[in-house]
């Protein structure tokens, strides 16, 4: 923002001046609400992150900006996981994606010679060489801690290429469906065969200790979430052992770990979980013309948007014609381009209005079906939980 400002207020002398206001990320969303409902000052933009957008869009806080942003240049270049993340229940569009942060899967690539699985059933036969060889397919995040956060990290990257979800579309929870009973269903199998440690339920992410060692072949988490995961013993032995994200960095670098999108049913398209960056209008702005100026000059040139995406960390870019920018020539955002070219991702809690309450109560009873009780009927214990949430709608 430094280096930056200076060159926003140098291009639009004499009209605009950016005016930063920071604020603690934990208190914005609220103040800002309170103040649209208000009619009190707003900013004429504010940028956005994750689940906020969605409580700003239920409280009626955010412009639709729909007219003027599908007639940018730039809107169809635009990734259609960061498209999806900004419509709103009306199927309209209520900010501008900047950069995302989906969930994919990180892959030793020695376990798998011939490339990651595709599709359940080739899963399920990769798992098993792989356990013939004293080895485990995978590892992921299966504990109920952390208020249920499980069930937005790998369970809903399988649930969702799977063709599943979580609400309606409208606020509602819709656990029971199809999609959801056969992905947890193929889930029971993959823990009832071994294919996965035992820590997988421990809680504390030591999960991750599985693929460090390259005992378990792969582990879906977030984008950024290789940064944890260290020190590193691939499957030759060659070890990575600075103790932090370089260790997986190099070891992307060093053709040993790959990225790839979580395996679907034949004619699914991947899908996970997903996080953004974005920009917004709050309703009550003075000075529309001014965020659309901001938002466009930042958009439309590749070099002040990287900087913005790459330079805080925000994640990846959502304007896709960038992958081939020299700032995007290294190997882990090569590796991520594959993985997130390959998905069509969204927020696993969707319109859902009580996200902690959700997520909690989602991953409280998955937990219970696929590793308390794996007997009981997938479908029967999903729509207690959905009934019991609607319930209080």
């Amino acid at each position: 923002m430094r280096d930056t400002i200076p060159l926003f207020d140098a291009a639009f002398e004499g009209k605009w001046y950016w005016d930063n206001t920071p604020k603690a990320w934990d208190k914005m969303t609220a103040e800002l609400i309170a103040a649209v409902f208000a009619n009190a000052d707003v900013p004429d933009i504010v940028d956005l992150g994750g689940a906020q957008i969605q409580t700003y869009v239920n409280n009626g806080a955010l412009m639709d900006v729909t007219d003027w942003l599908t007639a940018q240049d730039w809107f169809e270049d635009l990734d259609e996981s960061g498209k999806l993340f900004c419509l709103g229940p009306d199927g309209r569009y209520y900010c501008v994606p900047t950069a995302e942060r989906p969930h994919l899967t990180f892959i030793w690539a020695d376990r798998y010679p011939d490339g990651y699985p595709t599709t359940p059933e080739q899963f399920l036969v990769e798992a098993e060489r792989l356990k013939n060889e004293g080895l485990y397919a995978w590892t992921y995040f299966g504990s109920t801690q952390y208020g249920g956060s499980g069930a937005g990290r790998g369970i809903y990257a399988l649930i969702a290429s799977f063709g599943g979800g979580y609400d309606d579309g409208n606020g509602n929870m819709l656990l029971n469906r199809p999609e959801n009973v056969a992905a947890l269903e193929f889930l029971r199998e993959t823990i009832q065969k071994g294919y996965n440690p035992e820590t997988v339920f421990a809680g504390g992410f030591v999960e991750e200790d599985s693929f460090k060692d390259a005992s378990a072949g792969a582990i879906p988490t977030g984008l950024f979430g290789y940064r944890y995961i260290n020190p590193l013993t691939a499957p030759d032995g060659t070890k990575y052992e600075k103790g932090n994200e370089n260790d997986m960095l190099d070891a992307i670098a060093d053709g040993k770990v790959i990225m790839r999108p979580m395996f679907a049913p034949e004619g699914n398209t991947p899908s996970c979980n997903i996080d953004l960056q974005g920009f917004g209008i709050p309703v009550g702005a003075k000075n529309v013309e001014g965020a659309y100026d901001f938002i466009n000059w930042i958009m439309s040139d590749p070099d002040i948007y990287l900087d913005y995406v790459l330079g805080p960390g925000a994640g990846f870019p959502t304007l896709t014609s960038v992958i081939s920018h020299p700032k995007m020539d290294n190997p882990f955002y090569q590796q991520a381009a594959i993985a997130v070219s390959g998905s069509v991702c969204r927020n696993w809690s969707g319109t859902l209005e009580r996200p902690a309450e959700a997520s909690q109560a989602i991953m409280n009873a998955i937990y219970k079906l696929i590793k308390e009780e794996p007997t009981l009927d997938i479908a029967t214990e999903l729509q207690k939980v959905q009934d019991e949430y609607n319930a209080n709608n």
